[in-house]
């Protein structure tokens, strides 16, 4: 596909990738998944409770996160848990990488050097 003016991130990629592209444009969404990185299962009220925000930001937060493939949820009772999903999570990232290696190929024999990537 290629890009015109008036596309939008919906036209670029599968809509899975757009919705992993917006559960990570969040810095809260950020900070929720960080509190996975051990590999830890959650609650929506334990998540509230370490990321000082309250329940329901915390349930819609996780929603959006559960949407865009980084998390999954499994019920026990009345509570449901949440995990990392990194399956899901690689299979996005390799879609992106995939995206990304067509609109911007490296430049053969050319690595950016750190003075040249800040514009000096």
């Amino acid at each position: 596909m290629i890009y015109t003016e008036g596309m939008d991130a919906e036209s670029l990629f599968p809509p899975e990738t757009g919705m992993f592209l917006k559960a990570l444009a969040s810095e809260t969404r950020q900070q929720i998944l960080y509190a996975f990185v051990s590999g830890s299962t959650f609650t929506v009220g334990e998540v509230a409770e370490r990321c000082g925000i309250g329940q329901s930001t915390a349930s819609e937060q996780l929603g959006i996160l559960r949407r865009g493939g980084l998390l999954v949820a499994s019920r026990d009772g009345k509570q449901v848990h949440y995990k990392a999903d990194p399956d899901t999570i690689r299979a996005r990232l390799s879609e992106l990488e995939g995206f990304l290696s067509r609109c911007c190929p490296p430049t053969e024999g050319r690595v950016a050097s750190p003075s040249h990537a800040s514009g000096k």
